[in-house]
């Protein structure tokens, strides 16, 4: 502990007694919401037990909250918080804690949905508030959401299918800071919004601008040829993570333009006369 608090000292940082504590890994500690451990030998990070309590009450509060809302209100109310927890866990052992905290949540609806209907038999409130969704069959859900006049279908958002993603650890020496490593990042941006569902948009956008076009090469961009993400103002440099910085290039013109130290700009849509 000391030559920690000198190492810090010297960067102008203090330890927090509080806060500090010296443990063995076998026993584990908690940090930012999830514990590191030693099992048999293996490393593991799941969610912290002291975490997920936190996040069951205050879904807890949410239900109790919105006791004379209606299910699509209380939905959009639960969905953001449930999502937003699972992927902040989405990277680490999360799986059984998902589908424990699945669990608890579907008895605090079923309870919500009892003591508003009292009078009602199991089978009348499981007609009324759940459904069946795959092979899931008790899915708490609004089928009769409005918004605007419109009808559609709300259904609670489940932890379990989050998919689980490692976290790929980055080279020893490489700085984000030096421009000969542009590349790797850049590459590592664009496999991390790959496995993103929500980001290949951004790519089908760039495409349709360039017209499928290579603008350094001026050749067609396939699945077959692959394609780069490229910052057009590179990102060392200050450049945003915008696709108005951005444009696709094939993989090997991509390692040309930045071994050779090129340039390239954005491509200009074609406008009728």
């Amino acid at each position: 502990m000391p030559n920690v608090a000198a190492f810090l000292a010297e960067r102008g940082l203090t330890l927090s007694p509080q806060k500090t504590t010296i443990t063995h890994i076998s026993e584990g500690f908690d940090f930012l919401g999830q514990n590191v451990r030693k099992y048999r030998g293996k490393i593991l990070i799941k969610p912290a037990k002291a975490n997920v309590a936190r996040f069951l009450n205050k879904v807890r509060t949410t239900v109790h909250r919105n006791r004379q809302a209606t299910p699509q209100q209380l939905l959009i109310h639960l969905n953001p918080l449930i999502r937003g927890w699972a992927n902040y866990h989405c990277h680490v052992v999360s799986k059984t804690t998902f589908n424990r905290v699945d669990g608890h949540i579907f008895w605090m609806l079923w309870r919500w949905a009892r003591r508003r209907h009292s009078g009602k038999t199991k089978g009348w409130i499981r007609h009324r508030y759940f459904t069946a969704l795959g092979r899931r069959q008790w899915v708490f859900s609004d089928q009769q959401a409005k918004t605007q006049d419109k009808k559609y279908s709300i259904q609670l958002f489940q932890t379990a299918k989050v998919p689980i993603r490692r976290h790929i650890k980055i080279r020893t020496a490489a700085n984000p800071y030096d421009p000969t490593w542009e590349l790797y990042f850049e590459q590592r941006l664009e496999k991390q919004m790959m496995d993103d569902l929500g980001h290949r948009q951004s790519f089908f956008t760039l495409w349709q601008e360039q017209q499928g076009i290579c603008p350094l090469c001026r050749q067609l961009i396939t699945k077959q040829t692959g394609w780069h993400s490229h910052h057009i103002i590179w990102r060392v440099f200050g450049g945003a993570d915008t696709l108005d910085n951005r444009v696709l290039l094939h993989p090997n013109c991509h390692r040309q333009l930045h071994s050779r130290r090129l340039s390239v700009e954005k491509p200009r849509l074609a406008t009728g006369v």
